[in-house]
């Protein structure tokens, strides 16, 4: 079986993740791109900003090969949760522009190492501080994906936009009358399944 090299794989899989989350910015106001739209205040540009820390942290910092952007949001003092949104002065060309900046130099590190190169996390419990490149890969690969099914939510209760990537929609064309049919019959089912009724 021939095929890409692991590095390779891996790399491809995380850069459509990146692409996907810049992806759920396209067409929306500022507004729209830092509301939050959960009790815990996930919004888009903020998902962003901590996707572009996390890459900085692990392809950086872990492997001693920090990247000299300024994270004010992890400094001493700095609030809860400050990498999860961005600020009125920080703007949208800001964030993605860090975001593509992490990417560049997270790429370099990858390039630059084996899959077996060992790093230490720092903000890892000491007894598995050790990671391997490969390892930290896998976990930002799975992060990033994580928080783009987040991004997915979000965009689509701002606009009902929906889907994986711009040239592939993974989800049925149809409709908004075929979509408003189909969630209520889950509703239906959901009651039925609880033996009460309908809420729509």
């Amino acid at each position: 079986m021939t095929g890409p090299d692991p590095k390779t794989f891996l790399r491809r899989y995380l850069q459509t993740a990146r692409d996907a989350m810049l992806w759920k910015l396209d067409g929306l106001s500022e507004y729209d791109v830092r509301r939050p739209l959960t009790p815990t205040g996930t919004n888009l540009l903020g998902l962003v900003k901590h996707l572009a820390s996390v890459e900085l942290g692990y392809f950086g910092e872990t492997f001693g090969r920090p990247s000299g952007e300024p994270q004010p949001w992890y400094e001493e003092g700095a609030e809860p949760n400050a990498d999860m949104w961005a600020t009125a002065d920080e703007s949208r060309e800001d964030i993605v522009g860090l975001y593509h900046r992490a990417w560049a130099h997270a790429d370099a590190t990858i390039d630059a190492l084996d899959l077996d190169a060992t790093g230490r996390v720092p903000w890892w419990p000491e007894e598995r501080a050790e990671a391997t490149l490969h390892l930290l890969l896998v976990h930002v690969i799975a992060e990033t994906n994580r928080h783009a099914g987040h991004a997915d939510i979000v965009r689509e209760l701002i606009d009902g936009a929906a889907g994986l990537r711009a040239e592939a929609s993974n989800i049925p064309s149809a409709d908004e009358t075929w979509w408003a049919e189909y969630r209520n019959r889950l509703e239906r089912v959901a009651a039925e399944a609880a033996g009460g009724q309908p809420r729509v």
